[in-house]
């Protein structure tokens, strides 16, 4: 049998009320007819979502005064660790004995319920219209399931041996980069649904923010509806403590409506699953909810577009940029002309980098700017030299350079250690990043890479930028008023949405969150609005950027989130 031997199989065993609350809101449930419906449990372990899920299954059975057996085809449940499903079959047989079920009974519903599978391997390998193995329902049942529910495990793809893993992103597109094996479980569920089937798992959230779940995220869009979010950061939802920041996500096969995004603190634990559920669905609906200790929710009236993250923030926050996303377009755009770009990187800044004017020919000597050239909100560039061997777009000829070729003939060692170099010897001494003249003469604004606040720069065509330093460059914008909304505090929220903060409460800049800041249109907006964020952004003013920036979104009803 094909599973995922010779690895940790990334149990982690979920806590009770967790379970009965993930439950509830999939509406695996009274007054639901359970015997009838679908149900998969894709990685049962030891029975934390399954005994519950059997308990209500045989309380559904017992109320329509139906016989145990007709509950065979209600229940599939996979695990690849045998030692874990032989102690699930026997908590498993003591609630079915509990409940009345004969032992002869009990045994073919056991043998029918657990299957010792890989179920990415079974799923993935069933065709649309083809006959089915009977692991996953006898071919006489509906052609998807109901309700895919659980706690997918958690798997490194560096742990997942190579042949396994190659097949496992054969099988499921959405597996891509560097994507945890339950990105694959996520898709396998979500193929199995019938129409309105719900998957509901808790699982760790980073899917839903970073690049390798940009494909799952695209997937879910395109023919799914997110109907609940629960970030349980501050929450202990698992028997063990873990490193992952986990959520439960409730996903119908349904078209996309309004969702509802919730934050749970450690006191929800005390409060009746009821109330909890009766509160999401209220807020979901936005017919008015009795507030829940521990709980904050809140309802996105539109879902994120297509392979956009799902940003992990408060629920009022996530509103905020759901909105923002779905009514403005990125600032980088084939449109304004815009786009963002990362300074040179040399390999070897020692090399490259210099102080002196006479190192080498004028024409290969340009002003770099560094991070302490704009700390102070202005460009004050602090005399260091950028040693650039590029001309249009080509490596000079060192022959016809002679100080230049002797600055760097007297590095050659250095330099074609480099990786650059050695992929290509003869271009030995290449900066790794061509250098682009024309940018050197261009405007732009600088962001450092690392800082408190979104902090942009103008330089007006005088400097090339260094590795710590993000560019911004457009045909279409004045850059002071670009400039005065990402100085506002609502640049700020973008990048502290899409990113995380580091030790110390900094933010990385990166060029990946950068990208999808959401602006309107330069045309768009006032020119009194555009005088002031102009104003603002030359006295460094953060308020009245921000001030400037809320009214020309027309978010004054969304700001400030909480």
């Amino acid at each position: 049998m094909e599973v995922l031997a010779e690895l940790s199989l990334g149990a982690v065993y979920t806590r009770a009320w967790v379970v009965e609350l993930l439950l509830d809101l999939a509406g695996y449930a009274a007054p639901r007819n359970l015997v009838d419906a679908r149900a998969v449990e894709p990685s049962a372990g030891e029975g934390a979502f399954l005994l519950p899920m059997v308990a209500r299954l045989l309380d559904s059975c017992r109320k329509q005064g139906r016989p145990w057996l007709d509950c065979l085809d209600s229940v599939r449940a996979y695990d690849v660790d045998a030692a874990a499903l032989r102690q699930c079959r026997r908590k498993l047989l003591g609630l079915l004995q509990e409940a009345g079920v004969s032992d002869t009974d009990a045994e073919v519903l056991l043998n029918a319920w657990l299957v010792e599978a890989d179920y990415l391997l079974l799923v993935g390998r069933t065709t649309p219209g083809a006959a089915r193995p009977p692991q996953l329902f006898d071919e006489a049942a509906p052609a998807g399931v109901d309700f895919v529910l659980g706690n997918p495990p958690y798997v490194r793809v560096e742990s997942i041996p190579e042949p396994l893993n190659a097949q496992y992103r054969q099988l499921f597109p959405t597996m891509r980069g560097r994507a945890d094996l339950y990105v694959g479980f996520y898709e396998a569920a979500l193929r199995q649904l019938n129409p309105s089937g719900v998957c509901a798992f808790i699982c760790a959230d980073r899917w839903m923010v970073n690049q390798y779940g940009e494909t799952l995220r695209r997937y879910i869009t395109s023919g799914f509806a997110v109907e609940t979010l629960i970030e349980m950061h501050h929450t202990a939802a698992f028997e063990e403590e873990v490193s992952a920041y986990p959520a439960i996500s409730v996903i119908r096969k349904a078209p996309q409506g309004p969702a509802v995004v919730a934050s749970a603190a450690a006191e929800l634990e005390q409060a009746p699953t009821a109330e909890i559920v009766a509160h999401l669905a209220a807020v979901r609906h936005a017919t008015g909810a009795a507030p829940v200790p521990g709980l904050t929710a809140a309802q996105v009236p539109e879902w994120f577009p297509a392979g956009e993250s799902w940003t992990r923030t408060t629920p009022a926050r996530m509103v905020l940029l759901a909105y923002l996303e779905q009514h403005f377009e990125p600032m980088v755009s084939a449109a304004t002309g815009t786009r963002v770009g990362i300074g040179v990187a040399t390999g070897a800044d020692a090399v490259f980098f210099t102080t002196n004017p006479d190192q080498v020919e004028p024409a290969h000597q340009l002003r770099l700017a560094r991070p302490a050239d704009v700390r102070t909100g202005q460009l004050a560039w602090g005399g260091q030299l950028l040693i650039s061997p590029w001309h249009q777009g080509k490596l000079v000829d060192l022959t016809q350079r002679p100080r230049l070729s002797a600055h760097l003939t007297a590095h050659r060692a250095q330099l074609a250690g480099r990786h650059v170099a050695k992929k290509n010897p003869n271009a030995w001494y290449r900066t790794i990043d061509k250098v682009d003249e024309q940018l050197y003469r261009r405007p732009k604004l600088y962001i450092p890479d690392i800082k408190n606040t979104l902090f942009p720069v103008l330089d007006r065509g005088e400097t090339y930028p260094d590795h710590n330093l993000y560019f911004i460059t457009s045909d279409t914008w004045d850059l002071e008023v670009l400039g005065g909304l990402l100085l506002s505090d609502l640049g700020t929220f973008f990048v502290e949405c899409y990113g995380v903060r580091m030790r110390g409460g900094y933010l990385r800049m990166q060029a990946q969150y950068l990208r999808k800041i959401r602006v309107p249109s330069p045309a768009a907006i006032p020119p009194s609005q555009a005088a002031a964020l102009r104003q603002a952004f030359r006295t460094r003013d953060v308020a009245a950027a921000t001030a400037a920036a809320v009214t020309v979104y027309g978010i004054g009803h969304l700001w400030p989130a909480a």
